[in-house]
C-alpha cells in the first residue's frame, strides 16, 4: 500500500476558529507542495484542545462548522484533509457531541468519524461533552481502508497495559475489520518521559497488527498544558521511520507503504524536556492572553533565577524586567547575585526597598498585635508587601507576573497566599525543589548563566535572620521523595513508611499537604510537566480528614 502522508503538527489556540483555520489551510498548502496523497492534523485541531466549557456554547459549535466549510473550500487544490473537530450528536439520546475527525476533500465536508473512548481522569473530561463512537471507525478511500482513530482509542491495548481502563479496544476492532493502517488524530498532553512510552506502545500496536502506524500530536501551550508534538509513524514491524520535532510546528511526510520519512533531533533527557516544554508553555501562555512582557521577582535563589532564565528564553530578554525588593533581612550577597543573574540573562531589572513600608506596616498594626509576639504573621507580612508592589508593576505595565514557587513549597504550603503566590502564572510550581536544581545545572552546562553562587547557597526565603529553608522543612531530596510517592504515585502514609521512611516524618509532611490545600485552590494556573501537577488534574476536597 503506497501511502504519502502529511501529519500536520501545528499549534492551535482553544476558541481560535478564524487564526486556527489559517494554521490548517497553510498546513494542507505545504503538505501538497511536498507531494503529500492525504494530510492529517491533531485532535480538535480546528477549536484548540481542550476547549472545555466553549463545547457547551451551540454559537461556538455552529461557527466551527462553519469555519470547517471554509478550510474546506480553501484547501480544495490540495490533498484530502481529515480535521479534528467536534460534531453535533444529532439522536435524541446521549451527550450533545461527538469529538470527530471529518474528511474534506474536493472542497466539501465528507465523512465523520467520532472517539470511542472518553477519558475522565487527569486533566481530562471528555465525558461531560461527547458520545462515544459505536463501532470501528474506517475510512474507505482510494481503494484503501484506513482506521481512524482519537488520541484516546489508541491507549487501551490488552497486551500492552497490565490493566486497562476500558472494556473495549478500538484499534483491535479496527484490525479484525480489515484496516491496512491505522492514523491517530492525538493531543496527548506532554509529561517528563512521555513520549518514550507513546512510541514503545505505538511500536507494541504495530507489531501486533502487522500494520503502519501514524500518529500527529498538537503541539503548544493551552492554559496549564502543553503538549509536545513529536508526531510520528511506525512500519509494520514497530519500526519508528519517521517523528516530527518536538514543541515546534512542523509538517511530518511519512510514506506508510515504504516506511521511509525524516526523524528530527530531539532530546529526552528529562532536563532538556523540562526546559524545552517550559519555554513553550510561558511563550504560548503569554501570547495567547495578549502578553508581550513579563515581571517576576528576584531573590537571588534559584526558583526566581530558573523562572527569570525560562522567561527570558520564551519571551526575549528585552520582554522580562526582574523586580528586586530587598529588606533587613536579605543578604548582600542575594542582591548582588540577582544583579549577576540579571546581566547574565540581559533582562532589565528594578530595585523597591520594602524596609519603609515594613516598618509602616508595623506602626499601623502595632496596638492591635500587642501582647501577641513576633511570628509568621511578620514573615508573611514582608511577602504580601512584594506581592502587592509586583501587582502594581504588572498592573502598570501591562506585563504578566510570573510566580517562582516550585512543588515542594506549593504541596506543602511553604509559600504564602496573596504574596509570593501573586501572579497570573506558576511557571515552576510542578518541578521540585531537586528537579528545579538539576534543569538549572543542565542549562548552566549548555547556556552559563545562572550565577555559581544561587546554586550553591541554602535555599532561603530571608524573612528572618539566618534563616534557611530546612529550619521549617525536612532536606529537600528526602522532602521530595515522599512528595513523589503520595502525590504522584497515590501512597498513603503507611505505604510510605513502609518503605523505610521516619514515620513522624511522613506524618507531618502529609499533614503540611492537606493543610494547604486552600492556597493551591487559589494558586496561579500551573504549567505541568509531571503525571499529577496542582492543576485540573488535582481534585482534593479542602476540608477533609486523612
Amino acid at each position: 500500500m503506497f501511502l504519502r502522508i502529511a501529519l500536520l503538527q501545528v499549534n492551535p489556540t482553544a476558541g481560535d476558529l478564524k487564526g486556527n483555520a489559517s494554521l490548517i489551510v497553510r498546513g494542507v498548502h505545504a503538505a501538497r507542495a511536498q507531494g503529500a496523497e492525504l494530510a492529517v492534523t491533531s485532535e480538535l485541531a480546528l477549536m484548540g484542545y481542550l476547549p472545555r466549557d466553549l463545547l457547551m456554547i451551540p454559537g461556538f459549535v455552529r461557527r466551527s462548522g462553519e469555519a470547517l466549510a471554509e478550510v474546506a473550500a480553501a484547501v480544495k487544490d490540495g490533498p484530502p484533509v481529515l480535521v479534528g473537530v467536534a460534531t453535533p450528536n444529532r439522536s435524541e439520546m446521549g451527550r450533545p457531541l461527538f469529538n470527530s475527525a471529518l474528511l474534506l476533500e474536493n472542497g466539501a465536508v465528507g465523512p465523520a468519524f467520532h472517539k470511542t473512548l472518553l477519558p475522565t481522569y487527569d486533566v481530562f473530561d471528555e465525558d461531560r461533552y461527547f458520545e462515544p463512537a459505536q463501532g470501528p471507525q474506517m475510512l474507505e478511500w482510494k481503494g484503501r481502508r484506513l482506521g481512524v482513530s482519537i488520541c484516546e482509542d489508541v491507549w487501551n491495548d490488552r497486551d500492552f497495559w497490565l490493566r486497562r481502563r476500558y472494556h473495549q479496544d478500538p484499534i483491535e476492532a479496527l484490525a479484525r475489520a480489515g484496516a491496512q493502517a491505522i492514523l491517530n488524530l492525538s493531543a496527548s498532553p506532554f509529561t517528563v518521559g512521555k513520549q518514550l512510552l507513546r512510541e514503545k506502545m505505538f511500536g507494541h500496536m504495530a507489531r501486533k497488527y502487522g500494520l503502519p502506524v501514524a500518529c500527529v500530536n498538537q503541539v503548544g501551550g493551552n492554559d496549564e498544558l502543553i503538549f509536545d508534538g513529536r508526531s510520528c509513524a511506525f512500519d509494520a514491524q514497530g519500526r519508528v521511520f519517521a517523528r516530527a520535532r518536538g514543541f515546534h510546528e512542523d509538517v511530518l511526510i511519512a510514506d506508510l507503504g515504504c516506511g521511509t520519512g525524516t526523524i528530527a533531533p530531539d532530546d529526552f533527557t528529562p532536563e532538556a524536556e523540562i526546559w524545552n516544554a517550559l519555554v513553550l508553555g510561558v511563550s504560548d501562555y503569554a501570547r495567547k492572553t495578549g502578553f508581550r512582557k513579563a515581571l517576576l521577582g528576584l531573590s537571588g535563589g534559584i526558583d526566581s533565577a530558573l523562572t527569570a532564565a525560562v522567561a527570558a528564553a520564551a519571551l526575549g530578554p528585552e520582554n522580562v524586567l526582574g523586580v528586586l525588593m530587598p529588606s533587613r533581612y536579605s543578604s548582600a550577597g542575594s542582591v548582588d547575585d540577582s544583579v549577576k543573574l540579571a546581566k547574565n540573562l540581559g533582562i532589565k531589572t528594578i530595585v523597591l526597598p520594602i524596609e519603609e513600608i515594613v516598618n509602616t506596616y508595623g506602626c499601623v498594626v502595632a496596638e492591635a498585635f500587642r501582647g501577641y509576639p513576633a511570628d509568621v504573621t511578620e514573615e508573611n507580612i514582608q511577602s504580601r508587601i512584594r506581592g502587592n508592589l509586583l501587582m502594581a508593576l504588572s498592573n502598570k505595565f501591562g506585563s504578566l507576573l510570573l510566580t517562582t514557587g516550585n512543588k515542594s513549597e506549593m504541596a506543602v504550603g511553604y509559600c504564602t497566599l496573596y504574596g509570593d503566590m501573586n501572579g497570573g502564572l506558576a511557571v515552576i510550581a510542578d518541578l521540585p525543589k531537586t528537579m528545579v536544581y538539576r534543569v538549572s545545572r543542565w542549562r548552566n552546562a549548555n547556556t552559563p548563566e545562572i550565577p555559581e553562587a544561587i546554586l550553591t547557597k541554602a535555599p532561603s526565603a530571608e524573612l528572618r535572620p539566618d534563616q534557611t529553608d530546612q529550619d521549617s522543612l525536612p532536606p529537600y531530596d528526602l522532602l521530595d521523595q515522599i512528595l513523589e510517592l503520595h502525590i504522584e504515585q497515590y501512597q498513603s502514609a503507611e505505604e510510605i513508611v513502609a518503605q523505610g521512611f521516619d514515620e513522624a516524618t511522613v506524618q507531618r509532611v502529609l499533614r503540611l499537604v492537606r493543610m494547604a490545600e486552600f492556597k493551591r485552590k487559589q494558586a496561579a494556573p500551573v504549567l505541568k510537566v509531571t503525571s499529577r501537577a496542582f492543576g485540573a488534574g488535582w481534585r482534593m476536597p479542602i476540608a477533609r480528614q486523612g
